[in-house]
């Protein structure tokens, strides 16, 4: 505690010992300073709260018809850009700040003050919102915010509705493209059509593998039929070679062709045969011509035996009703034989056709399908686009309706009649106390930079030599009265210094737009 006090005690001796300039130093900043707190202009802070109103009855009546706009973040937006450099010249030439601006250094400066004094307050959850501006004169700051709450209130429409045009417009870029490639693609899709009609598969009737197996279907029930009917007029045939030709004389002698049951039934089977591995095998297969080739031997054998003709003495074996019925029934088949025969060779023709064709129609069913698929996607995407136009433009008229987002000014654009800053009392005293601390560094650094032994002690400390004694100083009576006198002079100083201040306090006190 001793040390402490010893030390402090050295402190204040050395100020002491420079206490003149302690106190020059603190009289000119005090002065200054004062004289510069007094002479600032007097602020007025214009301000003006707004609550946005993001809650409307066209929402839930919309819904699903349109998309909504974001209304808490195009708020949002508003309120962060708004003290934007655009927006602070739009204000500056709306108060016609900008006239007052000499060149574009100047412009640019009264930008920027603008920029750092205008304050906006509030929070998204309350959606209430306070815009603030300090200026010396109290019109010019009302007319700012007054401003401020116009840009506010006309960006957060016209942005959005900007943005929906510019939707619109592009979707209907989009529709104009898709238009053309629809146009395209029919045309692509109609010449290709015309090119293959051969190869398209049916409507309703399949792809060309079912063409196919329909048109075997057919061959075979007609080779099932032609057998039958082939069938049927061998029936008559043996029926009738075992009758008279013609009606002959009472005595003469008729000559009948010779036939053979037993070949016309393996005949009959050969061809059957031959039918039956047509329904399952093609003309190259090695049963099919070895059938084919005992049918043609046996067919041979009937031919042969067909020239011997056996004699008959009935003078009645050339006339029969039932041989005239007989061959009648014979004409009707031989005629149904070669419509069927027709027939068959038709859709042996076809098939054939479908066979040749088969290699070339997958690769036409893969075009096809790419140009149908094709053709439906940008048909899909031209419906799309469609809803989505309407749907754009329905949601810009919603969103620059006036009921989707609602201002609602709670205090108008205001001004206080007496001045909210400088703090002059604050200010004033800041300066004297740094009028006083500046005249205490002052002097305790001139102690520092000429230091001198104000103690026994320190004398001691410094040099580590013994100190015998020490001589007082013996003052003059002249002397000692000019000390009492600077003494005086010094405390009166301090004392006018400490007196000035209460003077401005008091002043300021009470004429607070001093």
């Amino acid at each position: 505690m001793a040390e402490i006090t010893a030390t402090l005690l050295n402190f204040l001796k050395a100020i002491g010992k420079y206490r003149w300039y302690a106190v020059a130093i603190s009289w000119t900043i005090a002065v200054i300073g004062w004289a510069v707190v007094l002479r600032l202009p007097n602020q007025y802070e214009a301000s003006a709260r707004v609550y946005v109103d993001t809650q409307s009855i066209l929402k839930p009546l919309l819904s699903g018809m349109t998309t909504m706009p974001n209304l808490d973040q195009q708020v949002v937006f508003m309120r962060r850009t708004l003290i934007s450099r655009p927006n602070v010249e739009r204000l500056m030439r709306m108060v016609d700040l900008d006239v007052k601006a000499k060149d574009s250094k100047e412009h640019e400066k009264m930008v920027d003050d603008l920029i750092s004094q205008i304050k906006i307050g509030g929070t998204e959850r309350d959606d209430i919102y306070t815009i603030t501006y300090n200026a010396s004169n109290p019109k010019l700051g009302k007319d700012i915010v007054q401003s401020l709450l116009q840009i506010f209130v006309e960006g957060s429409f016209s942005g959005k509705k900007q943005d929906s045009e510019k939707a619109v417009q592009f979707i209907e870029d989009q529709i104009k493209s898709y238009e053309d490639k629809l146009t395209a693609a029919e045309n692509s899709l109609k010449e290709f059509k015309i090119k293959n009609m051969g190869l398209l598969p049916r409507e309703g009737g399949g792809d060309f593998s079912g063409q196919l197996i329909s048109a075997t279907d057919q061959l075979s029930q007609a080779r099932l039929e032609l057998a039958e009917a082939e069938q049927a007029r061998n029936a008559i045939r043996r029926q009738i070679s075992g009758e008279p030709a013609k009606p002959g004389k009472p005595g003469e002698v008729i000559e009948i062709p010779v036939t053979d049951p037993e070949l016309e039934n393996r005949i009959s089977t050969t061809q059957k045969n031959l039918d039956a591995l047509r329904l399952q095998y093609t003309e190259q297969h090695p049963d099919i011509v070895a059938n084919r080739r005992l049918l043609d031997q046996l067919l041979a054998q009937k031919a042969e035996l067909a020239k011997n003709k056996k004699r008959s003495a009935d003078p009645g074996a050339g006339y029969s009703p039932m041989l005239q019925q007989l061959s009648v029934s014979l004409s009707q088949a031989e005629a149904h034989v070669a419509s069927m025969r027709t027939r068959v060779e038709e859709y042996a023709a076809r098939v054939a056709r479908l066979r040749t064709q088969s290699s070339a129609v997958p690769e036409v069913e893969a075009q096809l399908a790419q140009l149908n698929r094709d053709y439906q996607v940008n048909k899909e995407n031209y419906q799309k686009l469609l809803e989505r136009r309407e749907s754009a433009r329905l949601s810009g008229d919603l969103s620059s309706a006036t009921d989707m987002l609602t201002f609602r000014v709670i205090d108008p654009p205001t001004v206080p009649t007496q001045p909210t800053g400088p703090n002059r009392l604050r200010l004033f005293s800041l300066v004297f106390a740094g009028a006083l601390a500046a005249g205490i560094a002052v002097a305790f650094l001139m102690s520092q930079l000429r230091p001198t032994f104000l103690s026994q002690a320190t004398l001691r400390e410094v040099t580590g030599l013994p100190v015998l004694g020490s001589i007082g100083m013996n003052w003059t009576a002249e002397q000692t009265v000019r000390r009492k006198r600077r003494l005086a002079a010094l405390g009166v100083s301090v004392l006018v210094l400490f007196g000035i201040y209460g003077a401005g306090m008091a002043a300021i006190l009470s004429h607070p737009t001093l």
